[in-house]
């Protein structure tokens, strides 16, 4: 299929999906500066927890509106070359170094199987998978290839940064949960503990 018949295609697709891709790719956009930025330590520790879990909700809110969409189709059999893939290693590498601690997480593979398989995965390599994904439909998207774009944030977000992405989610806030609940039940039992002591110094 020649060029001019692709651009001829691309043209014709409706302003409503036309809209639908832009937000689409306005949020990718947004998650890949995002964890790049929390990568080079632009926020740290508890912070960086918050904000991870933050840009994965949202990420995510793009995976369901794009999984709830008919299928979206190429505009040509064979997908066009997107161009080389980003080399994200360094910021794996500084992702790990950041989430030193919580990086090593266990999830739930499939929970409709029986029994359920557990899976050890890191938050990093997690993270950056889900941002060499996202990075390469938004290649297609800033070359033109609209269609392209659409048809391999849909397919990828069903066959795996769907998936990486709601476990990453569901680590992050346990992290955030243990964080919060673990100080109070510590506080509590402090509590609990001088309260003793207040009673059995009032019995001598």
């Amino acid at each position: 299929m020649t060029d001019d018949t692709t651009q001829v295609e691309e043209r014709s697709l409706d302003s409503a999906t036309e809209e639908f891709a832009q937000q689409i790719a306005d949020g990718v956009g947004s998650f890949l500066l995002a964890v790049r930025a929390i990568s080079r330590g632009e926020a740290t520790g508890g912070q960086a927890i918050s904000l991870l879990l933050l840009v994965v909700s949202q990420v995510l809110l793009a995976g369901g509106r794009l999984g709830v969409q008919a299928d979206f189709q190429p505009a040509e059999e064979y997908e066009p070359d997107a161009g080389p893939d980003p080399d994200l290693d360094d910021m794996r590498h500084r992702l790990a170094v950041l989430l030193e601690g919580v990086d090593a997480y266990t999830e739930v593979f499939d929970p409709y199987v029986d029994p359920p398989e557990l899976v050890s995965s890191l938050l990093s390599d997690d993270l950056t998978s889900i941002a060499a994904s996202l990075a390469h439909g938004l290649r297609h998207f800033k070359a033109g290839r609209v269609p392209e774009a659409l048809w391999w944030w849909q397919f990828s977000y069903v066959a795996s940064w769907g998936g990486e992405a709601s476990a990453v989610l569901r680590a992050l806030q346990s992290v955030v949960a243990h964080d919060r609940l673990d100080l109070e039940f510590e506080i509590e039992q402090e509590a609990v503990e001088a309260a003793e002591e207040m009673l059995d110094s009032s019995d001598v």
